[in-house]
């Protein structure tokens, strides 16, 4: 079966938080519901793809809500597994005067990470298993240990035989791994199954000590990615597809980020939204910034949906 041929649509697989935000202009703390695979799948719905989420939440009211809250976006929760001692994770964004966010979690018993014990997930991960395009960040094998991961790079392996797609986007948080050097190890284990690598180079630079965005893309080709778009804010994207020079797309204009939380997140949900129909990567790395260009002009990582651009 070629690439891009499996039966399914997009399918993201993660965790989806609490989110907790000091509303505009007031001392209070607005709670929302986020995550950044989580964000992918209801960007990506919002441009009308076909997206399943899989995960794990509790049986408390917040799950519910959760579920709800995803449902009402349009993404599928057929592969969000109920645990039944363990409730959602949890973070708080605080946002400086330039939009940049910093995050404080709380994520011990999040019910994502006891994902692969519950009796639902063989059958959730064989679904998933038949992808045409999976999504999976470093934030998603942070959650877990080595089986776990080892698990992860299984199912990647499982979509990449059976035609599909993998996307990766490295998504480096150091609070999320022990040190570097393990989440160097984590990646270094999933690259080979990656077929579409969306890294941020500020992220890369932290993680490898990359000195220019090349760098960055040509780590993710040789270990066999076919398309990289190497993210860099407001100064664009560097665009690599395999065999070809690569070239910058940059951004249509700059503006001044009011909360670039879920700004990355969303380039990726309409880059990949664009390819899914069709689209040549260059437009789909525009229809990622058009994206992106709107997030970061509002608070929080989901945006409304009077918001969204055309």
């Amino acid at each position: 079966m070629a690439e891009g041929t499996a039966p399914r649509g997009l399918i993201c697989f993660g965790e989806c938080m609490i989110e907790l935000a000091r509303a505009p202009g007031s001392g209070d703390w607005r709670m929302g519901f986020a995550g950044d695979t989580a964000n992918v799948a209801i960007y990506a719905a919002r441009a009308g793809v076909d997206v399943a989420y899989l995960s794990a939440l509790g049986a408390d009211p917040y799950s519910e809500e959760m579920r709800d809250f995803l449902t009402g976006e349009g993404v599928d929760c057929r592969l969000v597994l109920t645990h039944p001692a363990r409730v959602p994770g949890l973070y708080a964004i605080r946002t400086d005067a330039r939009g940049e966010r910093s995050f404080t979690y709380w994520r011990e018993q999040s019910a994502a990470r006891d994902v692969f014990a519950l009796p639902e997930a063989p059958a959730a991960l064989a679904e998933a298993g038949r992808a045409r395009m999976l999504y999976l960040s470093g934030i998603t094998l942070s959650l877990f240990d080595d089986a776990g991961r080892a698990q992860v790079a299984a199912l990647a392996e499982t979509v990449r035989a059976g035609g599909g797609a993998v996307v990766f986007d490295g998504n480096y948080r150091p609070r999320g791994w022990a040190d570097a050097a393990a989440a160097r190890a984590a990646f270094a284990a999933i690259a080979p199954h990656v077929s579409i690598a969306l890294p941020t180079f500020e992220d890369e630079a932290a993680l490898y000590g990359d000195a220019d965005p090349l760098d960055s893309a040509e780590r993710w080709h040789d270990a066999g990615a076919r398309l990289v778009a190497v993210k860099m804010g407001d100064a664009g994207a560097l665009l690599s597809v395999a065999g070809e020079p690569p070239r910058l797309v940059p951004c249509p204009e700059r503006k001044a980020a009011r909360d670039t939380t879920g700004a990355g997140d969303s380039f990726n949900a309409a880059f990949l939204a664009a390819l899914l129909v069709g689209a040549d990567p260059e437009t789909a790395v525009r229809a990622g910034h058009r994206l992106a260009g709107a997030v970061v002009m509002h608070p929080g990582a989901i945006i409304p949906l009077e918001a969204m651009p055309q």
